[in-house]
């Protein structure tokens, strides 16, 4: 399986899985914990959550699919910009370490920038990382002058999230070359894109008839997530609130895609040119 390393060493696939909107429905919240559940079983060690995501249930659903499995995940959570004060952020980090069940976690990303100081937020996260609270820190939804303001703090950043897909290519006009030269991980959330009309396009239909996987035809959403992943040392995070789900978004490490495959993406979904403004949802 692909792998992308953090600056320490550590090694995790390079697929992961995403937990935006799952936990919110009780009807639903069985197979959302067996989906992650199947992917742990399958070595798909990475989970992101957030506190955001249903103001905390998402982190609880979460909690309950890895008990007495914490050793096999590499647990990534996020504080709201409106939290990340010194210390409201140590108040997060304490809230959201309680909703999962654990006593630290991997990766904690700042969510997105917010009108406290960035200086007091990395203070707060270098004191989390003193405390074994978590592991590394790192941040979400930064664009590269907010990179380059880390860079001056002299800031031990291990990660950067942000939106990349087909239909959001801007960060391959600098931020994606930028983060990787600085030994930081990309992380692409919603690399199937949002709404489902990505996965309609004709073209990704058009693809998907030319290749396999050992269960069947590809899937346009598995020849979406096989372009993202061709990036190095990105990590992609969907959701699968399903097992089928999530085996079909698996099955896409089986697929390489052809030169002429990516010409055509390249011609229907076409990269920056220019410096773009960073993309998010």
């Amino acid at each position: 399986m692909k792998k992308v390393s953090f600056r320490d060493g550590t090694s995790v696939p390079a697929l992961g899985m995403g937990s935006w909107n799952i936990g919110d429905s009780t009807a639903t919240r069985a197979e959302e914990i067996a989906s992650l559940r199947a992917g742990l079983d399958a070595g798909l060690s990475v989970i992101d959550t957030a506190e955001m995501y249903g103001s905390g249930r998402s982190e609880r659903l979460v909690g309950e699919a890895i008990r007495g499995r914490r050793d096999e995940v590499f647990l990534i959570s996020k504080v709201l910009p409106s939290n990340a004060s010194y210390e409201k952020t140590l108040r997060s980090c304490e809230a959201s370490l309680q909703r999962l069940g654990t006593d630290r976690l991997d990766l904690y990303l700042l969510h997105w920038r917010g009108g406290v100081p960035l200086e007091e937020t990395v203070e707060a996260l270098t004191h989390l990382q003193t405390r074994g609270m978590i592991c590394r820190w790192g941040v979400s939804n930064f664009d590269t002058e907010d990179m380059q303001e880390l860079d001056a703090l002299d800031a031990d950043c291990a990660a950067n999230q942000i939106l990349y897909n087909l239909e959001a290519r801007g960060v391959e006009f600098d931020l994606l070359a930028r983060d990787r030269a600085a030994g930081i991980v990309s992380i692409a959330y919603s690399p199937l894109g949002q709404g489902g009309a990505l996965l309609e396009d004709a073209l990704l239909v058009d693809i998907a008839r030319d290749h396999e996987t050992a269960s069947g035809p590809a899937s346009p959403a598995q020849i979406a997530l096989a372009w993202t992943l061709r990036q190095p040392n990105l990590l992609a995070i969907p959701k699968a609130g399903s097992r089928p789900h999530m085996r079909n978004n698996i099955a896409a490490l089986e697929l390489t895609l052809r030169d002429e495959d990516y010409a055509r993406l390249d011609t229907h979904f076409a990269p920056p040119r220019r410096k773009v403004p960073l993309e998010m949802i």
